[in-house]
């Protein structure tokens, strides 16, 4: 039994991907060990990120207002959702709510726009916004601004951007059943666009939108493919409105054997614990740290998550650590920051009902 495990994480360890069959094991497989499936993850996690844990903030800085029909967001042009809708924010804004990421101790900013994607004149907005917020802050800077080209990426390229957000969500074969208004491969030409001007890629999927086991197995190769850096694992909030709603497959164990098969299929990647974590995963939270290396903490793009206090005691109480920020040397902000900015600014996010994730 033990031998099953150990290959797959040597297979890991030597960047040999499983294969399809182990895959789709490690997902509906009856005789799984779960604990073992999480050391064999954690292996080649220890070997690229160690003990560390990055940190991430999410700000929404332009809220609905989305030409697009994903059926699985509150910010589509078909959603009942009561979200409050909002154009991009003023710079003011923006750089209060960094400075309070900063402050918290957050090692990535992260911005994200609804909308089909930026003009090229949004893009140079952008662009400044990103050069000042790298000088005053030093934070990482990630960006997620929908469907763009190679004159917008190029733009953003030019003023530091570290990374471009543009998850695949679900497989080729499943997209349209949650999104009709663009396709697969508009998504996936945008992460080839910022490759192109040598942006970092973050592309990722939404996990119990009615997909199969094939579907997640597809998209874990494709992110290889394309050997992206940085892919964020969400877990499908259902919020009322919305016309895509939790499929009920999302039990905590679902969830880690999906970490676990992101990490065994891209060893290298920063995987992390996105939207959901923490009604879905609940009290195995902490287990997800084996196979992931990276989380969100305050909030997603409409709805709350834990603050940081309440995260940064998960990450300590299971052995882990938070990566220092760039450029400094303390591993983790002050106890009085950590209170201060538990849930970052620009608020009017829903809080998720657990007993509906849970049921």
């Amino acid at each position: 039994m033990f031998d099953t495990y150990a290959k797959l994480a040597e297979k890991a360890l030597t960047d040999q991907a499983p294969t399809a069959e182990e895959a789709l094991w490690i997902l509906d497989g009856e005789d799984v060990d779960l604990l073992l499936l999480l050391q064999a993850a954690f292996e080649p996690r220890r070997k690229y990120f160690g003990r560390e844990v990055t940190v991430q903030v999410l700000n929404n800085v332009q809220n609905g207002l989305c030409p697009e029909d994903c059926g699985y967001c509150a910010q589509s042009n078909v959603t009942e959702a009561e979200v409050r809708e909002y154009p991009i924010k003023s710079d003011e804004e923006i750089f209060a709510e960094a400075e309070d990421a900063a402050r918290g101790g957050a090692y990535r900013y992260c911005m994200a726009l609804s909308g089909r994607g930026p003009s090229l004149s949004r893009a140079k907005r952008l662009a400044s916004l990103i050069r000042r917020l790298k000088k005053e802050y030093g934070m990482e800077i990630c960006l997620s601004a929908g469907i763009m080209g190679d004159k917008q990426a190029e733009v953003l390229a030019e003023a530091g951007l570290d990374r471009l957000n543009h998850n695949l969500n679900t497989s080729e074969s499943h997209y349209e059943e949650i999104c009709t208004t663009h396709d697969w491969n508009d998504r996936v030409q945008t992460l080839e666009a910022a490759r192109r001007q040598g942006i970092e890629t973050c592309s990722g999927m939404i996990i119990g939108l009615g997909e199969t086991s094939k579907d997640i197995v597809e998209v874990a190769f494709k992110l290889l493919e394309l050997d992206t850096p940085s892919i964020p694992i969400n877990f499908l909030i259902p919020i009322e409105g919305n016309p895509v709603q939790e499929d009920g497959s999302l039990t905590p164990e679902r969830c880690l054997r999906t970490l676990c098969l992101m990490r065994l299929v891209n060893p290298r990647a920063e995987i992390r614990m996105a939207g959901g974590r923490e009604g879905h995963l609940r009290g195995l939270q902490s287990l997800g740290l084996y196979p992931a290396n990276s989380l969100f903490v305050g909030g997603y793009l409409t709805t709350q998550g834990d603050p940081f206090t309440e995260t940064y005691a998960m990450i300590a109480d299971a052995g882990f650590t938070v990566q220092p920020q760039a450029g400094h040397d303390q591993p983790a902000p002050r106890e009085e920051d950590r209170i201060r900015f538990q849930i970052p600014r620009g608020g009017d996010l829903i809080k998720p009902d657990i007993a509906r994730i849970t049921e």
